[in-house]
């Protein structure tokens, strides 16, 4: 299904490419709840242990398990459809995230929850990605159609679509585990990925076929994270990450040792509003630089910006960097998605996707871990260092192999058997 182009696409255009409302709004709904998933672990661990570490490992276990698991759900996915995949993991996820929430109100032994948060993490639906592969199915290249100038403008409004969700989702389970009960977040995280899964998964018709068939003489196919554009951009995504990670549960550290927990939804909010600013703005401009370079400069200035976060004690003036910090994600974010539609075929396309959202949970899973022991030990500020650190070595990495971000031309072969790309100019 193709959509007409102009020379300048903008998100109306977008949003009339056909089919693609029957997606995007259970997609929306679908994932509201990664959001909610990380700070409902956080809050009801910590109220009933007392302790930001435990809360933050059991956070990190469920997203280290998340990170390991999603890319076999975007491979299956890829190889079987994704309402095959999606349906059993939510049922699944709704099982865990009830089991992990008893276990905690129960004053279960942390060894019991880490069990319960492995699960409930390798459990998560892949909505993200797979909106993104029904948009790359769409709007991507294809045997005598070239790939749509609207690709740009997609992973922009994705990450407008992620970031809102981040907007409403901590915002929400905070207000939930405050104000009604500290379980109350993590229940209403499984209800709605249970009925938003299960709304997504019935829109059948824009899901991306199935290369090569569905079954064992399909062939097996090569993961997506052979190609090795796709590693460097796991590990900049991992960077990304650490500043979801580490804001969290400093912003919750923070209000805490201020006196003023309520504040912690607000601040973080703020954050996400920053991220979800500059997706809007980076969708809506007609970019004459390739994504890899708007990469390079957006991650300069996200490393610049989270430099200054442990300095900062005030409310105004964290709402304040914090603003600038989530300013600074969306460019780096649009632009690595963006990359995933040059550099991988259509066959992985899932896949590379949950590879990078895996890769932000991994990230913000050892991020909330050592973020959350510094807390404890010496402060909500020192917690801060974490984003720091995670941006700066990422950003190293990203400057040392950026070259591997060039897809390769025609007629070679990409990434050790894994398929042939049409040459396209990244910048």
């Amino acid at each position: 299904m193709a959509s007409t182009v102009s020379d300048r696409p903008g998100y109306g255009q977008l949003l009339r490419t056909p089919g693609a409302w029957t997606f995007l709004l259970p997609g929306f709904a679908a994932r509201q709840p990664f959001a909610m998933l990380t700070i409902g672990i956080v809050l009801l661990v910590q109220h009933t242990t007392g302790s930001y570490g435990s809360a933050g490992a059991v956070a990190a276990v469920s997203g280290v398990s998340m990170a390991l698991f999603a890319p076999q759900s975007g491979r299956l996915a890829d190889r079987f459809g994704q309402r095959a995949v999606l349906l059993p993991g939510v049922l699944v996820h709704a099982a865990a995230v009830g089991a992990l929430t008893v276990l905690a109100l129960a004053d279960a032994p942390l060894w019991a929850l880490f069990l319960a948060a492995v699960p409930t993490g390798a459990s998560v639906p892949q909505v993200g990605p797979m909106v993104r592969a029904r948009w790359a199915a769409l709007l991507g290249a294809a045997p005598g159609r070239p790939a749509s100038p609207l690709m740009s403008t997609a992973a922009a409004f994705e990450s407008v679509t992620d970031e809102f969700t981040f907007v409403i989702g901590p915002v929400l389970a905070t207000a939930l585990c405050t104000g009604v009960h500290p379980a109350a977040g993590l229940t209403a995280e499984a209800a709605l990925t249970l009925l938003g899964g299960v709304l997504f998964a019935a829109r059948r018709s824009t899901q991306p076929v199935v290369p090569g068939g569905t079954g064992p003489a399909a062939g097996p196919r090569r993961s997506a994270l052979s190609v090795p554009g796709v590693r460097v951009l796991a590990v900049t995504f991992l960077g990304i990450g650490s500043v979801f990670g580490g804001m969290q549960v400093s912003l919750t550290a923070f209000s805490e040792e201020i006196g003023r927990p309520g504040v912690n939804g607000l601040l973080y909010g703020i954050f996400a509003a920053g991220n979800m600013l500059a997706g809007i703005a980076c969708g809506a401009v007609a970019w004459k630089s390739g994504p890899r370079r708007r990469l390079v400069v957006g991650y300069v200035a996200l490393t610049l910006t989270a430099s200054g976060l442990w300095a900062v004690h005030s409310v105004p003036l964290l709402a304040g960097l914090g603003l600038l910090v989530g300013l600074c994600i969306a460019p780096a974010l649009i632009s690595g998605y963006t990359l995933v539609e040059a550099l991988v075929p259509a066959s992985a396309r899932t896949e590379a996707f949950t590879w990078l959202t895996g890769a932000v949970a991994l990230g913000q899973a050892a991020a909330v871990t050592v973020a959350g022991q510094l807390a404890d030990a010496h402060g909500a500020s020192t917690g801060f260092v974490v984003p720091l650190t995670g941006t700066a070595l990422a950003l190293a990495t990203l400057l040392a192999l950026r070259s591997r971000l060039t897809p390769r031309p025609a007629g070679r072969t990409v990434a050790r058997g894994v398929g042939h790309r049409e040459p396209v100019a990244v910048d």
